[in-house]
């Protein structure tokens, strides 16, 4: 098939080759180096896409990130489907298949386009209105409809069968934007043998350059594109310089941390399988140079939003780069001398072209050369109207006063096959925004620029506000010195390559032009179908701060977060609200810049690595004794051993009397472990825990509860002092990484006074529970350095011994109520240790139990495990655990513990209960009720924590957290069981072992 809009000669395509791809089902011709856009408007396809709320015809706006209508699903087979792809953006190769979005039928037939005609029933915020009534419709219409219309393209129903890779570095300087300024600034910065990144979303260094024809313009007296083959050579010569291409920084985060999402091998047919589809780049910088360029602004006048209607800059750089003429018959409508540039070059290649300049009195060099060229133009005059309904066939023009206004009077028709649209240039100001860095508006250039900054970064060229390729160069060159010397390194400044440029003449914004035609729209956000009359409604309705304008309308949100709108909203809006636009101020600018996949955040973290198992190193031991395993958040964890066909019932009261009668074994690695180290430990660990800590000897443990800052329990467990400044902390398996994660916040931002030091070492030490009435006699046949008998080693201490010759710690604490013991080793000598232990016990009956087996003991004796027997609303003394409050110091959470609801005598309080029935286990969850009949509603009064049968007991038990539990001993109340209810009497949450003797065996 012919490309009838490609020129004959020129552009950066490779025309050697001719490569095929489909668009709708259609097969189309391009050439190697053409994006999707490129290659439809060399076959002269301007209707590309469905806008979202309407579904009106669109076309091209754009040809790089900014584009708002051309999204497109990719089709890559073998369960490859990807939405939103802006076609812009879409690297051309042999076989593409190509989808448009959001229609229903044909891109041309589009069924859903009657919501056009419906428009003056579905205005800005009409669904925040109209969804209310009645009730029952929600469900049934408007929910099954509203979900259906969300969205554009189709989400993938397939796994994604590529992948994907993460990399981090660091780098002294990090320079985003491989333009003019981009370029100057990795020089300057390489040449002081900076490591440097370079990176860029083109598939080549150049920028704006290669879209320049070059006509009058030179850089050290020669062509642009001479000096830019130049520059990329050196580039290739700093060997501490890395270039990434299709490569785009999408956010700028705290202390110069930087995401980039490198493409590498979306352009490709057949990628190699080594290699991912894209990689996410975690850059951490000294420095970083911002010259991501300005975005060309869109003009608002009626029915702007005609396919063949694009931004002028989008037209130049589809004829220098690839070679195709977007149009025979072209009008250019400007504010702004650079769209001179195109109207000079499409006229160079063979167009009629006629320029329409806001402007009075237009007197840069640029306007001269059109008018020496030949070219009409027609001063002082604006659009306001179109016609043309797949491609924009006519614009109408109007007479403009000095304020920009049109002049009521004729209206003149100029016919055309493309218009061409320039309303100045918005700075792209997003990374710098994102970076926490503040923007000031500059009546100058009509937008926004970088103000004062908040990390070590600096803007160059178009996105600082300097729109010459001289002011870029010099610009790039001052901030890569500048970048490389305050990284440390020295750096000598360099002058500017000499510049020869044409003079632009003042920039004058006009943001809306009015027609004279009742009900035409025009249109401020091209993707969201959002109108200069939507805005106004806005703020006719109450709605002020922008933010909230943003929200009501849908102006600047989706994939193109108001690249191309953003600034004409906030003009418009401070028009309608009669204030100066810096006083409406400006709307967050969110990461991603640019659409990510999900694949890219996700990495290698997806499948069997999505959650990545944990095993300790005891599991193959488990494994060999017949472990049934369960999973205790990531870790795998032995649950019980069943034999002989045993169930799971019959081996955990196995274990359970075992344990209570002779002396049991557990792997209980998987406890959290914090090291903490020093001069203020003690201080920072009675700050964190309720009780004191700054008389424990050395040598001894304690056991401690963490509060939250509301005064609810939040962590529990064991800690040990090891030396003068060293302590051992044991947490609940679950809360380690929170446990630790809160008290570094603490120590760093509120504490950072205190010399202390955490360091996990969870996965460090093996740990091995002995426990029972003869733990001490296996384990004084295994020790064969240190004391463990009971006057030296008594309850709550620590040694350094070595068991089986292995040197480790041994702390006397026991999780059952029995003695107990918990054997601390280096991980890779856990599973020697644990078969010595076996073996030594062999004579004592020694009996591996699981965490089922754990639970059932623990509860036997009353202990809670957090989580379980805490919900984020108990406290210490609903608990039972007012012992462990320290009266006479500080810690966190004890000022919310004397508020009034702290204090009720019916806060939930942890009690047992013991189900008349023995032989009814009852549910964990169950409610608790004060009468047997279930009533509706019902008032529950509490709700059991822990429930199990105890093999020790003979007879079924359980905890509960219950309404004034503690005065309620004794009290006969129901629990919801099944269908009905069964009667429990309540008790002290303790069943075993009250007087502690077995405990201090």
């Amino acid at each position: 098939m012919s490309q009838k809009a490609r020129i004959a000669q020129g552009g950066r395509i490779d025309r050697s080759r001719t490569i095929r791809f489909t668009f709708d089902g259609k097969s189309y011709a391009g050439h190697p180096g053409d994006t999707l856009a490129s290659a439809l408007l060399a076959n002269d396809v301007h209707l590309v896409g469905r806008s979202f709320k309407y579904h009106r015809p669109r076309g091209f706006l754009s040809a790089g990130a900014e584009e708002p209508n051309a999204l497109v699903q990719i089709e890559m087979g073998n369960g490859r489907s990807d939405p939103n792809f802006k076609a812009t953006q879409v690297e051309l190769f042999d076989g593409l298949v190509a989808l448009s979005q959001n229609r229903k039928g044909s891109l041309r037939y589009d069924r859903t386009a009657v919501n056009d005609r419906l428009a003056a029933f579905l205005p800005a915020g009409f669904y925040y209105k109209t969804f209310k009534w009645p009730a029952s419709f929600w469900t049934k219409v408007y929910e099954p409809r509203i979900r259906e219309a969300a969205g554009l393209g189709k989400a993938p129903t397939e796994p994604d069968p590529d992948h994907y890779l993460h990399r981090h570095v660091w780098t002294d300087v990090l320079v985003v934007g491989g333009g003019p300024a981009g370029i100057a600034a990795a020089l300057a910065a390489a040449r002081t043998g900076a490591r440097v990144i370079l990176c860029d979303e083109q598939p080549e260094l150049g920028g704006s350059l290669l879209s320049e024809s070059g006509r009058g313009v030179t850089v050290d007296e020669v062509a642009p594109q001479e000096w830019l083959a130049r520059a990329r050579a050196e580039l290739s010569q700093h060997p501490e310089l890395t270039v990434l291409t299709r490569t785009t920084c999408f956010g700028y985060y705290d202390h110069n941390y930087l995401g980039l999402l490198e493409k590498v091998t979306d352009h490709l047919k057949d990628a190699p399988a080594e290699l991912p589809r894209q990689r996410l780049w975690r850059v951490r910088a000294k420095q970083v140079v911002i010259a991501a360029g300005a975005i060309e602004r869109p003009l608002v006048f009626p029915d702007n939003d005609r396919p063949g209607i694009m931004l002028a800059s989008a037209a130049r750089t589809y004829l220098n780069r690839y070679g195709v003429l977007v149009g025979r018959e072209v009008v250019v409508c400007t504010s702004d001398d650079s769209a001179y540039d195109a109207a000079l070059d499409l006229h160079a290649a063979g167009a009629k072209v006629t320029v329409v300049d806001q402007r009075q009195t237009p007197i840069g060099e640029r306007v001269v050369q059109a008018q020496t060229a030949g070219i009409t133009i027609l001063r002082g005059r604006g659009p306001v109207g179109s016609h043309g309904r797949f491609r924009v066939s006519q614009v109408h023009v109007q007479a403009l006063d000095e304020a920009g206004r049109p002049i009521l009077g004729q209206v003149q028709p100029l016919n055309c096959d493309a218009l061409l649209m320039c309303g100045g240039w918005n700075p792209t100001v997003h990374l710098f925004s994102q970076s926490r860095g503040k923007v000031r508006y500059d009546d100058g250039l009509a937008s926004f620029v970088p103000g004062r900054g908040h990390q070590p970064e600096r803007s160059a060229g178009a996105c600082g506000g300097s729109f010459g390729l001289g002011a870029a160069l010099a610009e790039g060159l001052v901030a890569g010195t500048e970048a490389a010397r305050a990284a440390g390194f020295e750096a000598f400044d360099t002058p500017p390559p000499a510049v020869a440029e044409p003079v632009a003449g003042p920039h004058q914004p006009v943001w809306l032009l009015q027609g004279d035609r009742p009900g035409a729209r025009a249109w401020v956000d091209f993707q969201n179908d959002v109108t200069a009359k939507d805005l106004k409604l806005a703020n006719r309705e109450g709605f002020r701060s922008i933010e909230h304008v943003k929200r009501y309308t849908t102006n600047g949100m989706a994939t193109d977060q108001g690249k191309t709108s953003n600034v004409t909203g906030l003009a418009i809006v401070a028009e309608n609200l009669a204030v100066p636009i810096p006083s409406v101020g400006t709307t967050t600018f969110r990461p991603p810049y640019t659409p990510t996949t999900f694949g890219a955040f996700a990495g290698i973290n997806k499948g069997d690595l999505f959650d990545p198992i944990r095993r300790t190193p005891m599991h193959g031991w488990a494994e060999r004794k017949g472990a049934v395993f369960e999973d205790v958040g990531l870790w795998k964890r032995a649950w019980y051993f069943p034999k002989n066909g045993e169930d799971m019932h019959a081996a955990v009261d196995r274990e359970c009397k075992a344990v209570r009668d002779g002396v049991g074994i557990f792997d209980a690695t998987t406890l959290g472990k914090i090291d903490i180290q020093g001069a203020d430990a003690a201080e920072f660990l009675n700050r964190i825990y309720t009780n004191a800590w700054s008389k424990l000897g050395l040598g001894k443990c304690r056991y401690g509860l963490m509060l939250r800052e509301d005064g609810m329990v939040f962590d529990d467990g064991v800690t040990s002092r090891i030396g003068e400044h060293h302590y051992h902390m044991t947490t609940t398996t679950g809360g380690a990484p929170t446990v630790l994660a809160w008290m570094e916040s603490w120590l760093q931002t509120e504490w950072p006074e205190l010399k202390v030091y955490l360091t996990s070492v969870t996965e460090q030490w093996a740990v091995i529970a002995l426990q029972g009435p003869k733990a001490r006699e296996v384990l004084q046949s295994v020790v064969t350095r240190g004391d463990v008998s009971r006057d030296a080693f008594p309850h709550l201490s620590v040694i350094e011994a070595e068991i089986a010759g292995v040197p480790g710690r041994i702390f006397r604490i026991s999780f059952t109520g029995e003695l107990g013991y918990e054997v601390n080793v280096p991980a890779s000598y856990g599973e020697i240790v644990m078969d010595a232990l076996f073996r030594a016990g062999q004579p004592h009956g020694i009996t591996p139990y699981g965490t089922e087996a754990m639970h059932v003991l623990r509860a036997e004796k009353g202990y809670i495990i957090v989580g379980q027997e805490t919900d984020g609303t108990v406290t210490p003394a609903d608990l039972g655990m007012g012992w462990a409050v320290s009266k006479q110091k500080d810690f966190l959470g004890k000022r919310s513990l004397s508020r009034p609801d702290m204090l009720r005598p019916d806060r939930k309080q942890l009690v047992g209960l013991l189900p008349v029935d023995p032989k009814i286990v009852l549910d964990e969850g169950a409610q608790l009720l004060e009468t047997a009949k279930v009533e509706i509603p019902a008032k529950m009064i509490g709700h059991v924590t822990s429930s199990y049968h105890s093999a020790n007991l003979g007879r079924s038990f359980a905890l509960a957290l219950l309404a004034g539990g503690q005065a309620r001993h004794g009290q006969r109340l129901w629990a919801s069981h099944g269908q009905g209810t069964v009667e429990v009497e309540v008790t002290a949450p303790l069943f075993i072992d009250p007087e502690g003797t077995r405990l201090n065996g």
